[in-house]
């Protein structure tokens, strides 16, 4: 049975920063990201890492947000910089494989002063 336990989200001012943390178990996979969604809007990808590629951002987080994989400890990370009121959501980790794919059960990500 697969589970995702995701940790680190929570208020934060402008321009601070979090990091987000989702440990996963019960299965392989090859696809590990991180997923948000606002109020009243779609869910959106943030950022997504593949077995032996290159990470992908939304535009609209280059440069602010990395993310990074321990494979280990079946972990996936989001360290998140320079945040904005427009970066609050709930983030959701998301792992694949095929056309399997998996959920945590989300982190809510506040920014604001």
């Amino acid at each position: 049975q697969v589970q995702l336990v995701e940790s680190g989200g929570g208020l934060v001012q402008p321009g601070g920063s979090l990091r987000l943390s989702c440990a996963a178990s019960g299965g392989i996979f090859n696809t590990w990201g991180w997923y948000r969604q606002a109020p009243g809007k779609e869910r959106e990808l943030v950022a997504q890492i593949t077995s032996g590629g290159r990470p992908k951002y939304a535009d609209s987080v280059k440069g602010r947000f990395t993310i990074s994989r321990d494979y280990d400890k079946k972990t996936v990370d989001l360290q998140m910089n320079s945040l904005k009121p427009e970066d609050t959501a709930v983030y959701f980790c998301n792992v694949a494989i095929g056309r399997s794919a998996y959920w945590g059960q989300g982190t809510q990500v506040t920014v604001s002063s």
